[in-house]
């Protein structure tokens, strides 16, 4: 029997659609650094010494944000983020409506020098830590004021480069994918994005055990809106009640191969921020780690 002869629309034809796919671009790994300077390119090139691709936003007002954006541009490190890190939730109504201006502030100077997103936390009605437990903390209450919270913030500022994310917390909504998604769909504003901090939405030992499904879970269900992630790692200390300590990435129990390529398959644009350490050394060595898993994960990290 003759058969046609097979032309390169033909076998692309039957190629998967995943074979078609064009690769997912080099992660960036990016963390803070301990230069001190008012220069941007000279940040810029200490975030490329370190070998990060990512930065977090320098202590800038709106002036220096062109300036800035331009000079971390030409150096290829990404702003990754503008932490707002205020509680919008506070019980006095003049401390909340002050955070809430600086957050939007915050979100005004994040769209100015091109960052990924500008993320805080929801908040909490704890009157003492601001970022506290509080039993109302996932109270209709909480959660109605929250999509409140986040719109008021988008529909001044009205971003169109960047995105506004709330960061999953484990005490206070967003705590899981569902929650999120939740959020995702009360607020309804594109503007509005998630943060990923895998250590974060570990709130019991079930999820620290299997917190290579909980990666998963997140990044699938959550993939079209993923801005941008936190790196660290749990420790589960013995104790007569749970316990867990973060660590530096390496000395814990957070599976960052499955982190990693969670990442690379579901949201490859987002950058992957170390935090919560104390040193060079510190970051260093949860750097050095991270990019070894990278390694024997398959996932190319950009230089």
């Amino acid at each position: 029997m003759n058969h046609p002869p097979l032309t390169r629309r033909h076998l692309l034809a039957s190629l998967p659609a995943a074979a078609l796919a064009a690769p997912a671009p080099p992660l960036r790994l990016g963390g803070p650094i301990f230069l001190k300077s008012t220069d941007p390119a000279e940040l810029a090139r200490e975030h490329q010494r370190l070998g990060y691709a990512a930065a977090y936003c320098p202590n800038i007002s709106l002036a220096d944000a062109a300036r800035t954006e331009k000079a971390f541009a030409a150096a290829n490190v990404v702003i990754a983020e503008v932490g707002a890190w205020k509680n919008m939730l506070d019980p006095d109504p003049a401390a909340r409506a002050a955070n809430l201006a600086y957050v939007q502030e915050r979100l005004a100077l994040a769209e100015a020098v091109g960052a990924r997103c500008c993320v805080d936390i929801a908040g909490s009605f704890n009157p003492k830590v601001w970022y506290g437990p509080h039993k109302d903390n996932f109270s209709p209450r909480f959660y109605e004021a929250t999509v409140e919270n986040v719109r008021k913030i988008l529909d001044a500022v009205k971003p169109k480069r960047t995105r506004f994310a709330l960061e999953i917390m484990g005490w206070c909504a967003p705590d899981s994918a569902a929650s999120y998604r939740k959020l995702i769909k009360a607020i309804d504003r594109p503007a509005f994005a998630v943060h990923i901090d895998v250590c974060n939405a570990v709130n019991s030992p079930s999820l620290f055990y299997n917190n290579a499904a909980l990666t998963e879970d997140l990044f699938k269900q959550l993939s079209p809106w993923i801005v941008s992630c936190h790196a660290k790692d749990l420790a589960f200390l013995p104790e007569m009640n749970v316990h867990f300590v973060e660590v530096i990435p390496g000395r814990g129990e957070i599976d960052y191969q499955a982190y990693l390529r969670a990442i690379q398959r579901y949201a490859p644009q987002a950058p992957l921020m170390l935090e919560h350490l104390k040193t060079t050394e510190e970051y260093l060595e949860g750097a050095t780690y991270i990019r070894k898993m990278a390694a024997a994960a398959g996932v190319p990290l950009s230089a």
